[in-house]
């Protein structure tokens, strides 16, 4: 069974998503976004007994590929890493969301479980996709499963695998390019490392 699960974040995208609901809509990397996945291949390099498993994403298909250039082990698909669907909101800022209908955004901040995001996913749909991808990781032969995902995957996973309501997702921030590493034991975890940037910071210093 796995007993380090590493969250990596996609790398950025184009400035001009910054900012907006981007979730089922399937965007490349930016150049900056494919120079930072490159830069992953350097604590990728020093993990052992390593199985890869990526959203089937755009944007995480070319983080891993850009990270795992070195590697000839193509990555899994899993469709249950995917970024949740936004629906209607996909493409447009908290700000043009808030102003044309704050009751759903209320609805959204306060986690409740019937939410559905206007024309895309339910949030219990969306919880329940996570947990059986939580499950299936944690039970994976491999020592370290490295999962190429988005940032609203990796905070819900932080959730699952720590025990906490699903509703606290929103209190992680996940930058991109990021590592994010939980320790695994009989499918629960600990976090022992998030946001972790190192890699982004060396090419910064030298």
């Amino acid at each position: 069974m796995a007993s380090k699960v590493l969250l990596i974040r996609h790398g950025e995208t184009d400035t001009k998503y910054r900012g907006c609901f981007i979730g089922s809509t399937d965007i490349p990397l930016s150049p900056e976004g494919r120079l930072q996945s490159s830069l992953l291949a350097g604590p990728l390099r020093r993990e052992a007994a390593v199985r890869y498993i990526s959203s089937p994403s755009l944007r995480t298909c070319e983080t891993a590929q850009c990270a795992l250039a070195w590697n000839p082990i193509a990555p899994d698909l899993d469709p249950d890493i995917r970024e949740v669907d936004f629906g209607a909101w996909e493409g447009k800022t908290f700000e043009e969301i808030t102003a044309s209908d704050p009751e759903a955004v209320a609805g959204w901040a306060s986690y409740r479980p019937d939410f559905a995001f206007p024309g895309g996913e339910a949030i219990a749909d969306f919880t329940k996709r996570v947990q059986k991808a939580g499950e299936r990781i944690a039970a994976d032969p491999a020592e370290t499963v490295v999962v190429f995902t988005h940032a609203g995957i990796t905070r819900a996973m932080i959730c699952h695998y720590l025990g906490l309501d699903a509703r606290n997702y929103l209190y992680f921030d996940v930058k991109p390019a990021s590592v994010t590493t939980i320790m695994v034991h009989n499918g629960r975890g600990v976090l022992t490392g998030l946001n972790d940037l190192c890699h982004l910071e060396d090419r910064q210093h030298g």
